[in-house]
């Protein structure tokens, strides 16, 4: 049996496709608004979602993106109106699986409902062996929000398109960006990470792009940016609200057009690079308060990731504090250390506000505390 999440203001649609729900022995939930809706997918999983597009609080396509990416990542078909052109298209783009008027008959609401259904069941099954498949040096842990988090991973693998990993910070956001890249046809190629909030921002266009000889004082030389740097592999970018404005508009040409002019250069060099970035900040809020360029974000965030704070997956704290004594060990060439039962209940009661790179440093000390005894 699915659990099938219906989100439409008209009462009558709810009814018509809870019926239909029901006769093909699956569960309806309702929802009657955006607000609603999402808040049924952050507390519940669901397997398919009806989405209608015109809602009283919004534009259902507003939060399509968060929907097939929400707990069990399940199948969103959008309800239309006749001949909305909102539908068909942004609906298939935006990642819906499908899409149905409010015309259509019940007879090819349910066949589609089939076809969806049948459809997720394929995806959990090959989603599950390709986790299992997975590189994921230094990703402990096997609690459900990890493995929700690694079945993106899995899939943002299987194609090219642009990822944005969101989290608070550390949450390892940079593992997981490698975790994609090494489990890409782009593996071989170079990883080129880069940490929007730690360059001069009169520097950034010049460490992006790069320079030609001359073309600003100190300019002694070219010198070759770093989206050319990544030319066959991945550019990961670090905190990428952080690039200021006036760069972002230039940076979101290079993503169209996949060429880069250096600063005082004459020709537009191409560079074949896989983008993903990461934040810890809200990227819906930054572009309502004018921070971040709306289109940039669309194009950054064709797949997005969210990692679970370490409170969330107090399941993993115990393999991976175990994990991490045995690096910190290694690297400071002292015995192997074990913690104690009541050592790991410490860690599990502990909120760990600076996630697992709060973790490693609380180690750390406490392996140098330790002494080589």
């Amino acid at each position: 049996m699915a659990r099938i999440l219906i989100i439409d203001d008209d009462e009558s649609m709810r009814h018509v496709l809870s019926r239909t729900v029901r006769r093909l022995e699956h569960e309806p939930v309702t929802a009657a608004t955006l607000a609603e809706g999402r808040d049924m997918t952050r507390s519940g999983d669901f397997d398919i979602i009806f989405l209608d597009v015109h809602l009283p609080d919004g534009n259902g396509l507003t939060i399509l993106t968060e929907l097939t990416q929400a707990g069990s990542r399940p199948e969103v078909i959008i309800i239309t109106g006749h001949g909305d052109p909102d539908g068909a298209e942004l609906a298939i783009t935006n990642g819906a699986w499908d899409y149905i008027e409010k015309t259509h008959s019940v007879q090819q609401i349910s066949l589609t409902l089939k076809r969806a259904v049948a459809h997720h069941e394929e995806r959990k099954r090959k989603s599950s062996g390709r986790v299992k498949a997975l590189r994921r040096k230094g990703i402990i842990g096997e609690s459900g929000a990890l493995t929700r988090a690694l079945d993106l991973v899995a899939q943002a693998s299987e194609s090219d398109s642009g990822v944005l990993i969101t989290g608070e910070t550390g949450t390892g956001k940079e593992l997981f960006a490698r975790a994609v890249h090494h489990n890409s046809p782009r593996a071989d190629g170079p990883f080129i990470a880069v940490d929007c909030a730690a360059l001069p921002e009169h520097l950034v266009e010049s460490i992006l792009f790069g320079h030609a000889k001359g073309a600003f004082t100190g300019a002694e030389k070219d010198q070759t940016g770093l989206i050319l740097q990544a030319d066959g592999g991945t550019l990961f970018l670090d905190e990428v609200c952080e690039m200021p404005v006036n760069v972002q508009k230039a940076f979101l040409r290079v993503l169209q057009e996949r060429t880069v002019r250096p600063l005082g250069g004459k020709k537009e060099r191409p560079s074949n690079f896989r983008l993903i970035s990461a934040t810890n900040q809200n990227p819906e809020k930054m572009v309502r308060d004018r921070s971040f360029r709306e289109d940039l974000l669309y194009r950054i965030q064709s797949v997005r990731i969210h990692l679970p704070p370490l409170r969330e997956r107090t399941g993993d704290i115990r393999p991976l504090a175990g994990y991490l004594l045995e690096n910190i060990c290694e690297r400071s060439g002292v015995p192997g250390k074990t913690g104690s039962h009541d050592f790991f209940e410490v860690l599990e009661d502990y909120p760990w506000p600076g996630n697992v790179r709060e973790m490693i440093n609380t180690l750390e000390h406490a392996v140098g505390a330790a002494g080589s005894s």
